[in-house]
């Protein structure tokens, strides 16, 4: 089958894919600025110094693959249950509670350990 740009010599053709080629770039590039200024931030919050060192802290004590992160405040009800803000990381100890529940985990919150409810939890 003839292409429709078949007849062109080649320096043109290729000038002339080069030029399309810019100008979707531009328009992708434009496209990406307003994606990036229309979404609001991804949930996970950059995290401060304080919480920098306890995640570095729980990672060498716990290993990088146990570390979750907390998708929605958190507060205990029960004892030994945690209270914990949105964002924060904790460390995986047990995906069980101690009455063999897997829906409440015990985790290390980088000091106070304790149970928190298995749904509001993502993988660090």
């Amino acid at each position: 089958p003839q292409m429709p740009h078949g007849h062109m010599p080649l320096p043109s053709f290729w000038k002339m894919v080069e030029d399309t080629l810019q100008q979707s770039g531009a328009q992708l590039r434009t496209f990406c600025q307003t994606f990036e200024t229309v979404t609001p931030s991804p949930v996970i919050q950059p995290l401060n110094p304080a919480e920098e060192r306890k995640v570095l802290s729980l990672v060498s004590k716990h290993g990088p693959d146990k570390l979750y992160q907390v998708t929605s405040n958190i507060s205990g009800s029960k004892d030994l249950d945690l209270t914990l803000q949105r964002g924060q990381i904790v460390a995986l100890l047990q995906s069980v509670d101690t009455k063999g529940n897997t829906s409440r985990w015990l985790v290390d919150a980088g000091g106070p350990r304790g149970f928190v409810p298995a749904g509001k939890l993502q993988p660090y």
